[in-house]
């Protein structure tokens, strides 16, 4: 398929797994149509067209023609100068004729607008019962904290390789994440784990996390015993990065009792374990990867792609599963 389709079907993955729901997704994009409209001539460089079908900054195509046939794909979570230059090498050397880079996590335009996205975790947040507005004012001063980090970071260094290599470059980020987060959602909702020996187990059935173990990279519970209960679990696999530090106090107020999550600071984690709250890490990369199998999976029920795995990606398609 065309780099093009690609990209807007991975989007429409990301969009029909999105814990927001379809409605106010429209409401992103009407605001998003309406500010368009309403731009003055010095604003428009600062803007996006694909803002009118895209509600997630953070992916994005980096580098190459739209318009690329793309057959061989060369798949990472990182993929950074060393990555791309890997698969130039690969072309080059191997005749492996790599037609797109696909990184996971945000590169160029994309990660300058990282903190964007992270406004998903204030509906999620709302949908376990913390305050909307709450949620909101905790969030936005983390989603500062982030902007004022990413802000000064290199952003274009693995595009800018991409393009001087002559290799088309895209990221998907937010729309892996709400599939992973989807997935493992319905999961424990079916299977119900009663205990948190119980979720991990669980997710130790999933293959991404099973070959994580063997790597000695697993899920592990950071805060909580193995055999207490889980209560009321909230899934924490999309929005971004880590959110708000403050929230847990909130979650627990709400009835939240279990947080499963890819990663947390030192700090977030004291918080949680001053409200009480019991954390299981399912693990970073392989969360991700998960996200990402999930996405391919409905991306190539339009036809097959041929991968080259990387920089902590391994293929597994649902048949896998």
């Amino acid at each position: 398929m065309k780099l093009k389709t690609l990209y807007r079907k991975a989007v429409a993955a990301g969009m029909a797994n999105d814990p927001r729901g379809p409605k106010e997704l429209r409401r992103i994009l009407d605001d998003e149509r309406t500010k368009s409209k309403k731009l003055k001539e010095d604003e428009r460089d600062g803007w996006e067209e694909d803002r009118l079908f895209n509600p997630y900054a953070d992916t994005r195509i980096l580098a190459g023609d739209p318009a690329t046939e793309v057959k061989k794909v060369i798949v990472g979570i990182d993929m950074e100068v060393g990555e791309v230059l890997l698969a130039y090498t690969l072309n080059r050397d191997r005749a492996e004729k790599i037609d797109l880079v696909i990184a996971h996590h945000p590169q160029g335009i994309a990660l300058a607008q990282l903190p964007e996205v992270m406004r998903l975790q204030s509906d999620m947040l709302a949908a376990f019962g913390v305050n909307i507005s709450v949620a909101e004012q905790l969030m936005d001063k983390r989603i500062g904290e982030v902007e004022r980090r990413v802000l000064p970071v290199n952003h274009n260094r693995a595009v800018d390789a991409a393009r001087l290599l002559g290799l088309p470059m895209m990221c998907v980020h937010t729309p892996a994440d709400n599939c992973v987060n989807t997935y493992l959602t319905a999961l424990f909702e079916k299977e119900r784990p009663a205990r948190l020996k119980d979720a991990v187990d669980a997710l130790k059935r999933i293959p991404e996390y099973g070959k994580a173990v063997r790597r000695m990279a697993g899920p592990k519970i950071v805060s909580g015993s193995e055999n207490a209960r889980c209560g009321k679990i909230s899934m924490e696999m999309t929005g971004g990065t880590e959110g708000a530090k403050t929230i847990y106090e909130q979650y627990a107020i709400s009835g939240v009792s279990t947080i499963v999550g890819m990663h947390i600071s030192e700090e977030a984690l004291e918080n949680a374990k001053k409200a009480h709250l019991n954390v299981i890490i399912a693990g970073h990369v392989s969360s991700d990867t998960l996200g990402l199998n999930l996405l391919f999976d409905e991306l190539e029920k339009d036809g097959p792609l041929s991968y080259v795995d990387a920089s902590g990606f391994e293929r597994i398609r649902a048949s896998e599963r």
